[in-house]
């Protein structure tokens, strides 16, 4: 039985047709309800060649009613049945509009055996690898070209652009790299210590801890720090520009994106991570300087002495000279993904993970390649 404000219809049948006249709310909150009644307009429209809806007893709808509605007009439609809607009101016609039913592709179903869709699935990967791999090339000509542009014109360089991304990746990052490196040093001189007692050389805790931070702890720390701060934000930045199509906007102005917004971030990033790598080296120096102090007794004139006959120039410059090859790629991959943000905010949320991730690993693969290439010049 109906309720008083519930979905409700009544049929009327002349010759081959069908008049439906819908009334009541059809809305969610009795989504039972009328669903109910868009099934049951099915099976009232059954053997008829023209079914029209009348809408102009409807109280209440929302995009529900509004769907199910939609779907059963489609649903005849569908069945070489003629399915109009009449007396409709302006703001439900909306309504109608926006909430249109859609048929939805369903993806066809996996075949085969796990091992085939699993190689499948790699070579998926292989390939998309190699696809980003062109992308970013091409992107890092069109990078190239645009730096040699302001070199040829200074006055088209964005300086103030670099100035305010130097800020927000060097300036205000800086406090969080020192405090993590910091922390980074502390606990490897704890550990170093713990476990050089029962050899009974834990002075040899200054080597570890020199070595260790300035080529390699250092550096990766901070650019993965980067990549999660700083090239998150990059990705974010571009993608909303790109869903507000504003850098449509510069296009269609004349302007380049490419010296406008890219260029600026780049530098920015190359310029600011050896600072931020020279801070993080300095923090890690230290944490393990006063660990060493306090848990084993070693002096700071001490540490410092042992610290210069351990580490030589090749050690304080390997991860120095790094650092702007890892800022390079954390800037290409950010910025790659966020001109590739399209549709809508799911989008941008998958593009800015993806610039994370792609980050983090292209960094570690880098810093195993320089590990490998000064190993085998001796450096």
């Amino acid at each position: 039985m109906d309720l008083p404000d519930g979905p409700q219809f009544s049929a009327q049948h002349v010759g081959d047709s069908v008049r439906l006249s819908l009334g009541g709310q059809w809305t969610v909150d009795a989504s039972a309800a009328i669903e109910a009644r868009a099934d049951g307009l099915l099976k009232e429209s059954a053997g008829a060649r023209r079914v029209i809806f009348d809408l102009g007893r409807i109280v209440r709808l929302d995009t529900a009613g509004a769907w199910l509605i939609d779907r059963a007009r489609d649903t005849l439609g569908a069945s070489g049945i003629e399915a109009t809607l009449e007396s409709i009101r302006p703001e439900y016609e909306i309504l109608l509009r926006e909430a249109r039913y859609r048929v939805v592709a369903v993806p066809a179903s996996p075949h085969g055996s796990y091992i085939f869709r699993l190689l499948a699935d790699i070579g998926e990967t292989v390939v998309s690898a190699g696809g980003d791999l062109y992308k970013g090339i091409g992107f890092l000509g069109e990078v190239v070209a645009a730096i040699g542009r302001s070199l040829v014109n200074p006055s088209h360089f964005r300086g103030t652009s670099l100035i305010v991304q130097m800020e927000s990746i060097a300036l205000r990052g800086a406090p969080i790299i020192a405090l993590i490196n910091f922390l980074a040093g502390a606990i490897i001189a704890q550990q170093g210590i713990f476990q050089l007692r029962r050899f009974g050389a834990t002075i040899f805790v200054v080597d570890l801890i020199g070595i260790l931070v300035l080529r390699e702890l250092g550096v990766l720390l901070t650019a993965i720090m980067i990549s999660g701060r700083s090239g998150s934000a990059i990705t974010a930045e571009l993608g909303s520009m790109k869903l507000q199509e504003e850098i449509d906007a510069l296009t269609v102005m004349g302007l380049r994106p490419v010296d406008i917004l890219i260029v600026p971030r780049i530098l920015a990033l190359i310029i600011g991570l050896p600072l931020l790598t020279f801070i993080a080296d300095m923090s890690g120096i230290f944490g393990g300087l006063l660990v060493a102090w306090v848990y084993d007794g070693i002096t700071p004139a001490r540490f410092l002495t042992g610290l210069q006959t351990a580490i030589g120039y090749h050690s304080f410059f390997s991860g120095l000279i790094k650092a702007p090859f890892m800022a390079l790629i954390i800037g290409l991959i950010a910025c790659v993904e966020g001109l590739a943000v399209a549709g809508s905010a799911e989008s941008l949320g998958r593009r800015v993970t993806a610039s994370v991730v792609k980050s983090i690993f292209m960094v570690v693969v880098a810093d195993g390649l320089f590990a490998m290439f000064f190993a085998g010049i001796g450096y």
